[in-house]
């Protein structure tokens, strides 16, 4: 079967290459048994991929379920995947099957897999390498033959920083993995998704068809759709109830998209490497002019106690050690203690700063690791409250704290 096929049968519109090629590989892994990650946006129509998968595979016969992961309560998901006993917990008052139980010998759908607690992916991970799961309040293992489609909108890599989701898992989930393009990238999809919905529109309301001026049509091409196709889809049905004007101008248009700029301005866009270093560099800058600080304020400290004891044995040997260290920012003081350090040690200070960096630069590491030691004690060990008084992101501190092997 062609891909216009597929579209055909599963009311998929358009044709741009990132399209076509998330379909052909939906349909080429579809006769195997692996597990498939799909991944994109929200709103960019990921649930009609596993219906792909389900419908030419040697189970489109069996049971086809759905599960929405982010919808259902931390507390109720594992049995609502795996079933429970009766009594064992507050209100099972009668023993019931889970999805993996019911779904046997079909697929089962686990959308937004990234919202599932860790303990749940724990038990997940055991039935995709074993088919084996244990139900809530007992100790008999059941066996399942299930297959497993599942789907996310975030960046799985950067939740496996943060803890939130099991490396092992994200590998066992992810043998084969279809990629949903956004709707920004598939800029010759958009006029024909937007005349499909308004046709759709009108046959539903029974009302005339809205159409675009071509400068309206431009404007549709060139926003940015954070949305995706169910922002294209809502915005089209409002205009099809709200405007009695049928052909819509600009200046109509830009009344329902947000934040549309007529022209783009040119954007620094930093990768991840790139805020990584900014915010290594940037409590670097904060260690050394903590330190500066410091050195200043010893300099300072030290003049004061010998001028005020010129009465001292050693104060003629301690000035004289204090011109050779500082030549340029020592001025001889009289016996009233008259001279103004802080003045000429500012004149110098790019000097005596450089040389201060080169001796303190090997301790860098210590200071860092003494100051997010600090941080973690601070807000007894909440590292998205440490890495804001560090002036770092959060993923930046939990790196450093693995690098250091800080406990």
């Amino acid at each position: 079967m062609d891909i216009q096929a597929i579209k055909r049968r599963f009311g998929i519109i358009g044709n741009s290459l990132g399209l076509n090629r998330a379909i052909e590989v939906a349909y080429r892994v579809a006769p195997t048994d692996l597990s498939v990650l799909i991944s994109g946006e929200s709103g960019t129509g990921k649930e009609v991929f596993p219906q792909i998968i389900h419908q030419f595979s040697a189970r489109k016969h069996g049971p086809y379920i759905a599960v929405n992961c982010g919808a259902i309560p931390e507390g109720t998901i594992d049995s609502e995947l795996f079933g429970h006993e009766k009594g064992s917990f507050t209100g099972a008052h009668e023993s019931r099957k889970g999805y993996f139980e019911v779904a046997d010998k079909g697929t089962i759908f686990l959308d937004e897999v990234s919202e599932l607690p860790l303990a749940t992916q724990v038990r997940l991970l055991r039935v995709l390498e074993s088919g084996e799961y244990i139900k809530v309040g007992s100790s008999k293992v059941h066996k399942t033959d299930v297959r497993v489609i599942a789907a996310t909108n975030v960046n799985i890599i950067d939740s496996i920083a943060e803890n939130k989701f099991r490396e092992d898992l994200y590998y066992r989930l992810n043998t084969v993995p279809v990629l949903i393009p956004p709707l920004r990238e598939r800029k010759e999809d958009i006029i024909l998704l937007f005349r499909r919905f308004s046709l759709d529109f009108a046959e539903r309301y029974r009302m005339p068809e809205i159409s675009l001026t071509t400068e309206a049509l431009n404007m549709l091409e060139n926003f940015e759709w954070p949305g995706n196709i169910r922002q294209l889809k809502n915005i089209t049905e409002q205009l099809s109830i709200i405007e009695k004007n049928r052909e819509i101008d600009p200046e109509t248009l830009r009344k329902y998209l947000p934040d549309y700029m007529d022209k783009k301005l040119p954007a620094i866009i930093r990768g991840s490497d790139d805020r990584a270093f900014a915010s290594d560099r940037e409590i670097l800058y904060k260690i050394l002019f903590d330190m500066k600080n410091d050195m200043s304020d010893l300099k300072k400290l030290v003049f004061d106690i010998i001028r005020k004891n010129p009465e001292d044995p050693e104060f003629e040997n301690n000035t004289k050690l204090l011109k050779r260290l500082y030549p340029s920012s020592y001025e001889p003081y009289d016996q009233a203690g008259n001279g103004d350090f802080e003045a000429k040690h500012h004149e110098q200070s790019n000097i005596e700063d450089t040389e201060e960096l080169v001796e303190e630069s090997l301790s860098l590491q210590e200071k860092e690791m003494e100051m997010i030691k600090k941080a973690l004690q601070k807000f007894n060990g909440r590292r998205k409250h440490a890495a804001e008084e560090l002036g770092i992101s959060e993923r930046t501190l939990y790196r450093k704290i693995r690098q250091y092997n800080i406990e």
